[in-house]
C-alpha cells in the first residue's frame, strides 16, 4: 500500500505523462505498475508508510536490495533495467516539484543487458514471406488481407499496431497516409502502388461490409483484426520457406528501414519515415548495414 498522499503525486505524474508527453496508455500503464511496485517495496523494506518523505530516506543500499529482490524474482535484466527507468523517471520529476532530495534513486545504476540487434530480412526473404503467406489459408480472402498487412508494414513501414488501426474511410489508400503512431504522434508515409494495390485487391473480396468509422482489417467474423493471427500466418510462411524464427512481422519494419539505408535512403528521412523519437532507434534498426556505411564513406569522403 502507498500514502494518499504518494498516490495523489503518482495520479498526477501518470497524467502528466499522457497529457504532456504523449504517452501512450500502454506505456502508462506499464509505468504505473512499475513504480506502484517499487514504491510498496520500499516501504515494506524500510518499515513506514510510503509518503513522500521516503523518498529522501532512500539509499543506494535500498535501491539495491529492491533490484536484488526483482532479480531472485526471475526478472531479467532488460526488464529490470525498464522499470529502474520508470522509477527515475517519476523521483526526478516529484523531485522538481516538491524538493525532495532523491539522489539515491537518481543515481542507481541500471543492469547491464546486451542489447540485440534487430535482424532484418533479406530482400528476396521479405518478399517471398509475402507471397507465401496467401498461401497459408483456403479463404482467399484472408489470404489477401495477410498479403495487404505484410505488404503495408515492408513497403510503408508500419508498425502492426498501426496498420491494423487503419479505418475502413481510409481507403482506397492515397499516395501520402497520415499515421498517428505511438503517444499519438502524426507522421505522414508514401504508400507505394503495390501496397495500395494489394490493400484494393483485399477489399474487393472481403465479406464484410468496410464502411467508414470501422476496421479495415477484419477477422473471419468480422471484429477487427488480432495481431496474434498475422504472426500465426507469418510462422507458416517462414517455416514453408525455412527461414529463421527471425521472420516475423515486426522484421519487415526492420526490413523497410535497412532496405532503403541500402538503396541510399537518408537516416534522417528514414527516422520520420517510421516516426521514431530518437536517432539512435533508426540507427539500431539500421545498424547491420555498417559495412555499407563504411563503403560508402569511403567512396564519398572528400579525403578518401
Amino acid at each position: 500500500m502507498i500514502s494518499p498522499g504518494l498516490a495523489d503525486c503518482l495520479s498526477r505524474w501518470l497524467d502528466y505523462l499522457r497529457g504532456v508527453e504523449g504517452a501512450s496508455s500502454a506505456t502508462v500503464d506499464a509505468y504505473c505498475a512499475d513504480v506502484t511496485g517499487f514504491l510498496a517495496f520500499q516501504g515494506a523494506h524500510l518499515g513506514e508508510e510510503t509518503g513522500t518523505a521516503l523518498l529522501a530516506r532512500i539509499r543506494l543500499t535500498d535501491m539495491r536490495a529492491w533490484m536484488a529482490a526483482e532479480r531472485a524474482g526471475g526478472l531479467q535484466a532488460r526488464s529490470l533495467a525498464r522499470k529502474l527507468s520508470a522509477v527515475r523517471t517519476f523521483a526526478g520529476w516529484l523531485s522538481e516539484r516538491e524538493g525532495i532530495d532523491a539522489t539515491a534513486i537518481l543515481s542507481a545504476r541500471s543492469p547491464k543487458f546486451t542489447r540485440k540487434l534487430p535482424r532484418p530480412m533479406e530482400v528476396e526473404a521479405a518478399r517471398d514471406m509475402i507471397g507465401a503467406v496467401e498461401s497459408q489459408t483456403d479463404t482467399p480472402w484472408i489470404g489477401a488481407r495477410d498479403t495487404a498487412v505484410l505488404t503495408l508494414l515492408w513497403g510503408c513501414g508500419l508498425r502492426i499496431s498501426e496498420a491494423l488501426g487503419l479505418d475502413a474511410g481510409d481507403a482506397p489508400l492515397p499516395a501520402r497516409l497520415r499515421i498517428f503512431g505511438k503517444g499519438g504522434k502524426e507522421r505522414i508515409v508514401p504508400v507505394l502502388p503495390v501496397a495500395r494495390a494489394a490493400v484494393e485487391r483485399y477489399r474487393e473480396i472481403c465479406p464484410f461490409e468496410l464502411t467508414p468509422g470501422s476496421p479495415l482489417f477484419r477477422g473471419a467474423k468480422g471484429g477487427k483484426l488480432n495481431a496474434r493471427l498475422i504472426a500465426k500466418a507469418t510462422e507458416r510462411a517462414r517455416m514453408q520457406l525455412g527461414l529463421p524464427a527471425s521472420a516475423t512481422p515486426h522484421a519487415f519494419r526492420h526490413s523497410f528501414a535497412t532496405h532503403l539505408l541500402a538503396a541510399g535512403g537518408d537516416l534522417r528521412a528514414i527516422q520520420e519515415l517510421l516516426g521514431h523519437a530518437s536517432l539512435s532507434t533508426t540507427q539500431a534498426y539500421t545498424g547491420v548495414d555498417t559495412a555499407r556505411l563504411l563503403s560508402v564513406y569511403e567512396k564519398a569522403h572528400p579525403r578518401g
